[in-house]
């Protein structure tokens, strides 16, 4: 990707923020090292204190950002509690940003599901065995929990937990950051007009 594409200020002229976000993510996946899904969710407990903490999404579409998780974990139950939520994505090799926010909502069983068959084994046998979030005495209960699932579900499938979901933020605005020199960045906010958005260039 040359130098001069990762500089270009055209981003600004783009007039929907889904498009330009899968754009932007395409790109992250061929330069980014590991996972370009990964972004930074922030939520907020029953106090107004907020969390922040590392997640993938797993899905995009013009309803909004996909991510999966246990619902009795600290994450899980101030989303539940609050109903809202923020991501921030940010793609170094780029020298880009996307920031997020917005109300949310549990995507269906059917999606959650989908989603669920697609990890692997173990990965399904974890969502099971931890207890996320909570106090562990040590990793071999873990590890004993693993082994209790692993025999559980030794044959046929491995059914979704009834705690284990997906959230999706459906954004009220969507803000582009792009580096650029001097500080003087690119940054354009998308916010939510009834059914389309209204674009707002900021100061950097």
């Amino acid at each position: 990707m040359s130098q001069e594409r990762l500089t270009s200020g055209d981003f600004t002229q783009e007039s929907e923020p889904f498009e330009l976000f899968a754009k932007w993510l395409k790109d992250a996946e061929a330069s980014e090292i590991n996972d370009p899904n990964a972004t930074a969710l922030a939520t907020v407990d029953q106090d107004g204190l907020p969390n922040v903490r590392m997640v993938l999404l797993k899905g995009l579409d013009e309803r909004g950002f996909v991510f999966y998780t246990n619902f009795e974990s600290q994450k899980g139950q101030e989303i539940l509690g609050q109903k809202k939520a923020a991501m921030c994505f940010h793609w170094k090799s780029l020298r880009r940003q996307v920031r997020v926010r917005g109300p949310v909502t549990v995507v269906s069983d059917e999606e959650a599901d989908a989603y669920y068959a697609s990890r692997a084994r173990g990965s399904r046998i974890g969502a099971w065995a931890s207890k996320q979030s909570r106090p562990l005495e040590g990793r071999f209960a873990l590890e004993k929990a693993v082994a209790e699932y692993t025999a559980k579900f030794a044959i046929g499938e491995i059914p979704r937990p009834p705690y284990w979901s997906g959230f999706r933020i459906e954004p009220t605005s969507i803000e582009f950051w792009h580096d650029r020199q001097f500080r003087l960045h690119d940054r354009v906010e998308f916010r939510r007009a009834g059914e389309g958005w209204e674009k707002v260039r900021m100061y950097p």
